[in-house]
């Protein structure tokens, strides 16, 4: 038995070194689940560390944690006014285009790899959902962003395709273990798992608004653990009830991201640091699982399947599952390549290991070997496919602001910020002679990189950005004095 001092050292030191590589790395466009995979195998017990871990279970375990902890900061962090408009292509890609990937490398398996059918197929639903994630963070470290509604549409879709992931698998590990099932039984627990996700995670995220907002407690410390205990009860809750705990944590974070309650951002950016601490810890945990001498057999079928998800699996059900979509080919050729494999098809392949699958070391090397090529090949080129598909756009950088306003129950106040155009009615008045709402108050101007705490006599610029403590019914009025441009002169 390691003391728990051993552990916690060796665990301190592997997630400081995560995170100082990744952040020297910044710059060469390197998705950083490889780089966490790539010290955990450093660190196991064929690298220099020398750790000898082979714990499936607690693996699954960690990464099961890890990823309720993803997938509710990823809901929280997800503007329902932004991707609103991409909702049924995000839905069909994650549903009806993860079917299609899974089938198509289902049966590449089966024809070009030789592997028996339900084997195949389960390789093809353990490696059937993406990691937005990952692609998100190779544009950051580029610069680049993406145009229209892509970059709404890729969260959504990662944030919806694990579910169905997860039942597939699942469903097809049920096939194989109990010959008797039927597909029948198999698409009843689909509907069973994503009625029950869904009924779940909306219930809970008004749940989580509500209590939040009526704890009222006079320590602030108490607030993230209510949080987070809140967002465990909804996957276990859902899980033991029969439904698709992924997608109830993903739903109930939409909906509280999306609604207001105290100490709203402060709650934010800790979900945001945990989410940190789950990618890092998983992909650390998983990185120590892998034994790379046991990699090297399944190589040449790996590349082939790796290859063949990249080239054809993905694009084909990309056009197939947004054949409807009113988004241009060139927008779909993106989708199909930014398709990066991530965390959840490691984790979703100890299931087979631990449920004694014939062939499931087999598949769990071959998937991890996917996803290092996968992270590998897609993630160095996604910026040069955006540049040549003439769809890559300059990142917009989040403002950042010295005050906070913490929004209460009974408040009907927020912080907003509004651009003075350049051309603005107001440009060059006073504060006092805009005639804004008795109940809104101009508290903070942004000029050239630089804060101001305005008075009645201070005059707006152009390119100025304000922040405005409005009341919620006022928005529109403040809006629409603050961003009215100049009429015309007549000749």
């Amino acid at each position: 038995m390691i003391p728990i001092e051993h552990i916690l050292l060796i665990g301190s030191l592997l997630i400081l070194v995560s995170i100082g590589v990744a952040r020297l790395s910044e710059n060469l466009g390197v998705p950083v689940l490889l780089l966490f995979l790539g010290i955990g195998m450093l660190a196991g017990s064929e690298g220099l560390g020398g750790i000898y871990f082979d714990d499936a279970h607690l693996a699954q375990s960690v990464g099961v944690l890890a990823l309720v902890f993803i997938l509710f900061a990823g809901g929280l962090d997800t503007k329902w006014s932004e991707v609103r408009a991409s909702f049924f292509p995000a839905v069909s890609l994650a549903t009806v285009g993860v079917v299609l990937t899974a089938s198509g490398v289902g049966l590449f398996a089966f024809f070009a790899l030789k592997l028996q059918f339900l084997t195949a197929l389960l390789l093809g639903a353990v490696v059937s959902s993406t990691d937005a994630a990952a692609v998100f963070s190779v544009l950051r470290s580029k610069n680049i962003s993406l145009k229209g509604r892509l970059r709404p549409l890729l969260e959504l879709e990662s944030g919806s395709n694990d579910p169905m992931a997860v039942l597939l698998t699942i469903g097809i590990i049920q096939v194989i273990i109990n010959p008797g099932a039927s597909f029948g039984s198999i698409a009843l627990l689909f509907v069973q798992q994503m009625g029950l996700g869904i009924v779940c995670g909306f219930f809970f995220g008004k749940v989580t608004v509500v209590m939040l907002n009526r704890l009222k407690s006079y320590y602030e410390g108490v607030y993230p653990v209510f949080f987070l205990a809140l967002a465990v009860l909804t996957y276990g809750f859902t899980t033991a009830a029969g439904g698709s705990g992924f997608l109830a944590v993903y739903i109930a974070g939409l909906i509280a991201g999306n609604s207001y309650f105290v100490y709203k951002k402060s709650l934010l950016r800790f979900f945001d640091g945990l989410a940190w601490l789950s990618q890092i810890t998983m992909f650390l945990t998983l990185g120590l699982l892998v034994f790379p001498s046991r990699i090297i057999p399944v190589v040449g079928a790996g590349l082939a399947c790796s290859a063949f998800l990249m080239l054809v699996a993905r694009p084909a059900s990309v056009f197939l599952s947004l054949l409807f979509a009113r988004l241009h080919w060139r927008e779909k050729v993106l989708v199909s390549w930014v398709g990066l494999r991530g965390s959840v098809p490691i984790v979703l392949a100890t299931f087979p290991l631990l449920a004694g699958v014939t062939g499931s070391e087999a598949i769990f090397n071959m998937v991890f070997f996917i996803v290092l090529t996968s992270a590998l090949l897609q993630g160095w080129s996604i910026p040069v496919v955006a540049r040549l598909m003439k769809l890559q756009a300059p990142i917009e950088r989040k403002r950042r602001y010295p005050i906070e306003f913490a929004s209460t129950d009974s408040a009907d106040n927020q912080l907003v910020d509004f651009i003075i155009p350049f051309n603005a009615a107001i440009a060059g008045k006073a504060i006092v002679e805009l005639g804004l709402p008795s109940d809104s108050l101009i508290v903070l101007v942004n000029r050239d990189e630089k804060f101001l705490v305005p008075s009645g006599g201070t005059v707006l610029e152009g390119g100025d950005v304000v922040l405005v403590l409005v009341n919620d019914k006022n928005i529109g009025e403040v809006r629409e004095k603050l961003m009215k441009w100049k009429e015309p002169r007549k000749e």
